[in-house]
């Protein structure tokens, strides 16, 4: 008797709650496509809508981890949208991940309810990690009340992103518990992260569609429509954050690749996208990061010094894919300013604006949580400050600042742990430990770790390298 009657003779068990799950399945979609037509016939269009996410927040009551999944799938594609542009207010991202929690967190309270076991247990790094969030949440507002200023809607707003951060951490820690479930997480961080770098490739070698669907609600704010095919922005409207967030599903292409939990084809598929995405973004910064990042893959695994020189004709195809936007890029040193003219716009706006605002020891208890300060000039309307350490200064201080130093140094020491692992979580954990070596030595001159996009990778590598901490290989 073949393998396969075998299996299934040896869980009939399995093989019932596969039926019945598929059941269950095709009852939801039959429901939902009944309840969608009659909705369209009697009330329109709106009605479909309701039903549909009505559905949707059922499901994901039913099967929480479908919550990770779906955010994470949309997450490059959504996340790029301005607040108020489609919702008003929140992002699209941010409203779907709300969204999201509520449905898992009601099938969560539900199966309380039946008697189900509730796993909650603390683990290494949760001590250093919820120290940063503290600094970087209850004490910047915290300091602004004792020094008698009320917070503003900015200050407020710019708490968001680390809370937003930390839900989706919960999310996936409380959720994703199986080796084949981060494997599909994994693929879909990869594919779409390769459909980003497939945009970014078209969007540099001008193809009229993609610029033109690009330049609607894809855009970075202040920015002229017409000039979103200088660099690989793509649909996270901003350059930066596409090169992190390739470059961060390269690294996880790789830990996989490196354990053949991916096939040799489909890393070569995903991975020349992805290289050439990094290239086409046009960041010096990008391309400091995937040096970085790709040394750091190398350190760890040297068999992969053999596989990258096999696949050197298609990275050669790769590089020139994204060769316009380097090419662009480097022009800009042979213009009359001898320097990108962004550069000096930087220190323009370091030296006469952050840096007296952080004089007379305020970088020492920080100035306030919001960052962005009102342009005096007609040509603008805000600054903002690119300095990653500046950052954590200007947020918290040096108690947020020692904060990021104390888990930098357990994120590396535990990553590393895990990158020796020889099951999915060590490729998570690899990812983990070069992207965070990113994050030290480029948060000189950008600000990574809560960046968009490459801040829900991070925090979704540390949700599984924090969960799997204490674990032996």
């Amino acid at each position: 008797m073949n393998a396969l009657s075998d299996s299934l003779r040896a869980d009939p068990l399995g093989d019932v709650a596969l039926f019945r799950t598929r059941r269950r399945l095709l009852l939801a979609v039959a429901v939902t496509v009944l309840l969608s037509g009659s909705a369209t016939a009697l009330l329109g269009v709106a009605a479909v809508g309701l039903v549909a996410a009505l559905a949707l927040f059922v499901w994901v009551a039913l099967h929480p981890v479908s919550a990770v999944y779906i955010y994470m799938a949309t997450l490059p594609f959504l996340v790029g949208i301005d607040r108020g542009r489609l919702l008003p207010l929140v992002r699209p991202n941010e409203a779907l991940l709300a969204f999201l929690v509520a449905g898992a967190t009601c099938g969560a309270y539900l199966r309380f309810l039946r008697g189900d076991e509730v796993r909650l247990r603390m683990r290494p790094l949760d001590i250093p990690l919820g120290v940063f969030v503290l600094f970087s949440t209850l004490w910047p507002i915290s300091w602004l009340l004792l020094r008698g200023t009320v917070p503003s809607g900015g200050d407020i707003a710019a708490l968001l992103p680390v809370c937003k951060l930390v839900g989706l951490l919960i999310l996936v820690r409380t959720t994703i518990r199986t080796d084949d479930q981060l494997l599909r997480m994994g693929r879909l961080v990869i594919w779409p992260a390769a459909v980003i770098g497939l945009i970014a490739v078209l969007q540099t070698l001008r193809v009229p569609p993609v610029v033109t669907v690009l330049g609607t609600y894809w855009v970075e704010a202040g920015r002229d429509p017409s000039e979103v095919s200088a660099r690989g922005s793509t649909t996270l409207a901003s350059s930066i954050a596409t090169g992190d967030y390739v470059i961060l599903s390269l690294a996880l292409l790789m830990g996989l690749a490196v354990r053949r939990t991916v096939g040799r084809r489909e890393a070569l598929l995903a991975g020349l996208p992805l290289g050439a995405g990094a290239l086409a973004t046009g960041q010096f910064s990008t391309w400091a990061s995937a040096a970085v990042v790709t040394s750091g893959m190398l350190f760890l695994y040297p068999q992969l010094r053999r596989l990258g020189v096999r696949i050197l004709p298609i990275a050669v195809v790769g590089a020139l894919l994204g060769m316009p936007a380097f090419i662009i890029r480097l022009r800009e040193f042979g213009g009359g300013l001898g320097v990108p003219s962004s550069w000096l716009g930087r220190w323009d706006n370091l030296t006469n604006f952050y840096l007296p605002a952080l004089g007379s020891f305020r970088w020492v208890l920080g100035v306030g949580p919001n960052s962005v300060l009102r342009a005096p000039e007609t040509w603008r309307e805000e600054i903002f400050l690119e300095y990653g350490y500046l950052q954590f200064l200007w947020v918290g201080g040096l108690p947020l600042l020692a904060a990021f130093g104390w888990l930098s140094v357990e994120v590396l020491r535990y990553a590393r742990r895990c990158a020796r692992r020889a099951d999915v979580v060590g490729a998570y954990g690899s990812a983990l430990w070069a992207g965070w070596l990113m994050v030290l030595l480029l948060s000189v001159i950008d600000i990574h770790l809560v960046l968009r996009g490459a801040g829900e990778l991070f925090f979704l590598f540390l949700a599984v390298v924090s969960g799997r901490a204490d674990e032996h290989e």
